[in-house]
């Protein structure tokens, strides 16, 4: 939607049926033949989507959001809080703005804050938005970020360059490696540390992390950022200096406002020998944050906990660990996958299963053995130390 077609009468209509159902008011549009509905209905389904990715903008009635795929692709409100701590200095340049979620919060941490996008409608909307959320410490361009750079600012130096590549191909397709986003970071990294010392590159969360660092050369840390256990983004920290072992920190946002995290090196991983032992008292499974890490043996060693085998990625104790960054079980009983066996210890034909390196899927599982999804009841199939498949009863830990 257009600025100057955001008047009173618009505003109102969508403060009025913001929880209605857009497909129905989609189809009511003839009742309102002096409104843009189209336009409108797209300013609500944008709205309801951000009630809880962007709670600020929500809040304020005057935002216009922007196309659907902006918003999609645009950073929550926690992530983009989160990235704002990693950054500080007299000035921040984000060369990849889109709706400008990040540059809202990081432009907090720097005196001067600089926001590039290509597409001159957007970046005309993220300026007004800007305003309205009392950023006055951004300046607004469009344009080509790169030849911005090169003619607007040839000599500036920044504190930090903050870039989130383009996911997706001419096709609208989504890419993953870093070669093949727009703009590519592997071809333009070493001009950028002509302009900074610091930047900060978000990455799809399925990138491949080794793969990138090793790609990318100069990477000092990168952050797994999940909310609420399920992987948002990949972040990068480049500098001017070479280094192939970087700080890896698995991040996982709560509703509550909390993190939990855990920090290693890729060496350190290595070089830890394994922890195994058959189930104990207790199970865990790590968030996906610290999956998508790779901390397996660095979990064991920093939280004195053991796996139940190489390639499991399930952990056991006999005490309770209170503070496990993921969820916690207790054992109830060892099973074989047998639905004779496991209906005898089942209540109510129902159970949640998750299965950690094991020959079947969830779903042949539960066709297997008849059972319906849900209850208080957790199944976990997998493979214990000595390379046997086991099925594991337990019920969840629920601390006071």
């Amino acid at each position: 939607m257009k600025i100057e077609q955001f008047n009173d009468d618009v505003k109102r209509f969508i403060q009025e049926h913001v929880a209605d159902e857009v497909t129905t008011l989609a189809l009511q549009a003839k009742r309102y033949p002096h409104l843009p509905i189209s336009e409108i209905v797209a300013q609500i389904k944008a709205r309801q989507k951000a009630k809880t990715k962007l709670p600020e903008w929500f809040a304020n009635d005057s935002i216009i959001f922007p196309l659907q795929l902006s918003v999609e692709q645009g950073s929550s409100e926690s992530t983009a809080l989160f990235k704002a701590q990693l950054i500080s200095g007299s000035s921040l340049l984000d060369l990849t703005g889109g709706m400008g979620v990040d540059i809202a919060y990081m432009s907090r941490r720097v005196q001067q804050a600089y926001y590039l996008e290509q597409q001159p409608e957007l970046a005309t909307l993220t300026k007004h938005n800007l305003q309205l959320l009392g950023r006055e410490n951004v300046q607004c361009f469009s344009g080509n970020s790169i030849e911005w750079l090169q003619q607007q600012a040839p000599t500036t130096q920044f504190s930090w360059i903050y870039l989130d590549p383009h996911r997706r191909d001419d096709t609208g397709n989504k890419v993953v490696l870093l070669q093949d986003c727009e703009p590519n970071i592997l071809a333009i990294h070493d001009f950028l540390l002509t302009h900074t010392n610091n930047i900060l590159l978000k990455a799809s969360p399925m990138l491949d992390i080794d793969l990138a660092t090793r790609s990318l050369g100069n990477v000092q840390q990168v952050w797994v950022i999940a909310v609420e256990n399920e992987v948002k983004e990949i972040l990068f920290h480049l500098t001017k200096t070479v280094n192939t072992n970087p700080t890896i920190k698995a991040v996982n946002l709560l509703r509550t406002g909390e993190e939990q995290s855990i920090s290693f090196k890729k060496s350190e991983e290595e070089y830890i020998p394994q922890q195994l032992s058959k189930p104990l008292r207790y199970l865990y499974e790590p968030n996906a944050a610290i999956l998508k890490s790779g901390a397996f043996k660095m979990l064991c060693h920093q939280l004195s906990l053991y796996k139940l085998a190489a390639h499991s990625h399930l952990y056991t104790s006999e005490t309770l660990l209170a503070d496990f960054p993921g969820r916690s079980f207790e054992i109830v009983q060892l099973c074989k996958l047998d639905k004779k066996e496991i209906s005898k210890v089942i209540q109510g034909n129902k159970a949640n299963i998750t299965v950690r390196n094991f020959p079947m899927t969830v779903k042949q599982i539960r066709e297997k053995l008849k059972l319906q999804e849900g209850g208080n009841q957790y199944l976990f199939a997998t493979t214990d130390m000595d390379n046997q498949k086991i099925v594991i009863l337990c019920k969840k830990v629920t601390l006071d």
